[in-house]
C-alpha cells in the first residue's frame, strides 16, 4: 500500500514496514483467492488437471490484477505528489516571504518559542528552501517519491507467493484428503499472514488472525459448495 502524502515516507522504518505490510496483505489475498479457486474445483471434480488450471488462472489473473491494481494507484499518487512539488515550487518563486512567514509559523506550532522557530526557518531556507518546505508543509521527500513500478511488481510477487501455498496443497495431497489437507494449510497460513499484518500496523495480532481465518473459511465453504453444487448439475 502507497503512502498518503500528508504522511512521512522518508525511507526509513516506517516506509519499510509498511511496503512489508502491503506484501504480507498481497499474500493474503493470493492465499485466500486461489484457495477459493481450487477448492471450488475440487468439490466439482476428482481430477488434478481442471484444478491445477484453474489454480493457475486464477494465480495469473489474481498477480496480474494486483500488479495492475497498484500501478494505477501508486501512480496517481505520484502525479499527485509531483502537482504538490511543483505547486510548492512555484509559490517559493512566487511569494517567499508568504512561504517564509508559513514555515516559520509551522515550527512555532511544534512548540518552538518565536526566536527558536524565526531560527529554524532561516537555517533551513538558507541550506535548501524547496526541501525544508516540502517536507514540513506535505510530510513529501522529494528525493524519495513513492515508484509505482516498485508497488506493482511487490504486490505480484506477494500474490504469486501466498497462491502457491494452496495450488501446491490441495495438487500433493491425495484425493480424499485433498480438500481437508487444503483446508488446514490455508486457515493456518491465513492465521500467521494475519497475525504479522496486525504486528506490523501495530494492531492485536489475535483478533486480526481470527478475521482472516474466519473469512478465509467462509470464502472455502461457499466455492466448495458451489463447486459442488455445479459438479452435481453437470
Amino acid at each position: 500500500m502507497a503512502p498518503h502524502p500528508s504522511e512521512p515516507h522518508n525511507g526509513g522504518l516506517s516506509g519499510r514496514l509498511n511496503w512489508l505490510r502491503a506484501a504480507v496483505l498481497g499474500a493474503n489475498d493470493g492465499i485466500v483467492s486461489v484457495a477459493g479457486i481450487v477448492v471450488g474445483v475440487a468439490a466439482a471434480t476428482a481430477e488434478r488437471g481442471p484444478i491445477l488450471t484453474a489454480g493457475i488462472a486464477g494465480l495469473t489473473a489474481g498477480a496480474v490484477s494486483m500488479a495492475m491494481g497498484e500501478y494505477v494507484s501508486v501512480s496517481t499518487q505520484r502525479d499527485s505528489e509531483y502537482a504538490l512539488l511543483a505547486k510548492e515550487r512555484r509559490e517559493l518563486a512566487e511569494q517567499p516571504d508568504e512561504e517564509f512567514a508559513e514555515l516559520t509559523a509551522i515550527y512555532r506550532a511544534k512548540g518552538l518559542s518565536p526566536a527558536t522557530a524565526l531560527a529554524v526557518a532561516e537555517e533551513l531556507t538558507a541550506h535548501d528552501a524547496f526541501t525544508a518546505h516540502v517536507e514540513a508543509e506535505l510530510g513529501i521527500d522529494p528525493d524519495d517519491l513513492t515508484n509505482p513500478w516498485q508497488a506493482a511488481i511487490s504486490s505480484a510477487i506477494s500474490f504469486t507467493l501466498g497462491a502457491l501455498l494452496p495450488l501446491l496443497a490441495i495438487l500433493i495431497a491425495s484425493q480424499p484428503v485433498r480438500v481437508p489437507v487444503t483446508v488446514v494449510a490455508v486457515l493456518v497460513a491465513l492465521a500467521i499472514t494475519g497475525a504479522a499484518g496486525a504486528w506490523l500496523g501495530g494492531a492485536a495480532p489475535t483478533r486480526a488472525a481470527l478475521r482472516v481465518v474466519i473469512g478465509g473459511a467462509l470464502a472455502m465453504t461457499v466455492t466448495f459448495a458451489v463447486g459442488h453444487l455445479v459438479g452435481t448439475a453437470l
